[in-house]
């Protein structure tokens, strides 16, 4: 029985499903969209928004509170700056998922999950390294 436990394990351990939501979250917070399949989209709602709120309350603790849940100084610096306003006087729902279809390999139900009102610019917006192929000359 699973009496009072309340959250998917998604198939992996305590320590990786954390390590996941961190990544997802810095990823969501970067880009404002970012596309998964719907149960991880189901579980990384609550984590986001739980993040801004603390945000949008403020304060050193609150920061440091969320800077242990994310461990992304750059994604927090955003959370806090700008994400934080943007949602000051809205009292919740910062995150809308949407069902995008069934994976072609595995047939898997995905989504998109998005801020609801989000900057479009932010999407795909500095991806990761680059790299740059020199033939030597």
């Amino acid at each position: 029985m699973r009496h009072r436990n309340a959250h998917r394990k998604l198939g992996r351990t305590t320590t990786h499903r954390l390590a996941m939501f961190r990544n997802m979250a810095a990823a969501l917070i970067k880009h404002e969209q970012i596309t998964t399949t719907l149960p991880k989209a189901k579980e990384i709602r609550p984590y986001v928004e739980k993040l801004v709120t603390l945000a949008k309350h403020g304060g050193l603790s609150n920061r440091r509170l969320a800077h242990a849940r994310l461990q992304d100084d750059a994604q927090l610096v955003k959370l806090f700056d700008e994400l934080a306003p943007r949602y000051a006087e809205r009292p919740g729902g910062y995150i809308r998922i949407v069902k995008a279809g069934i994976r072609r390999s595995d047939a898997t139900p995905m989504a998109i999950v998005e801020f609801v009102d989000r900057d479009t610019t932010a999407k795909g917006q500095d991806s990761g390294p680059v790299e740059s192929y020199d033939d030597g000359e």
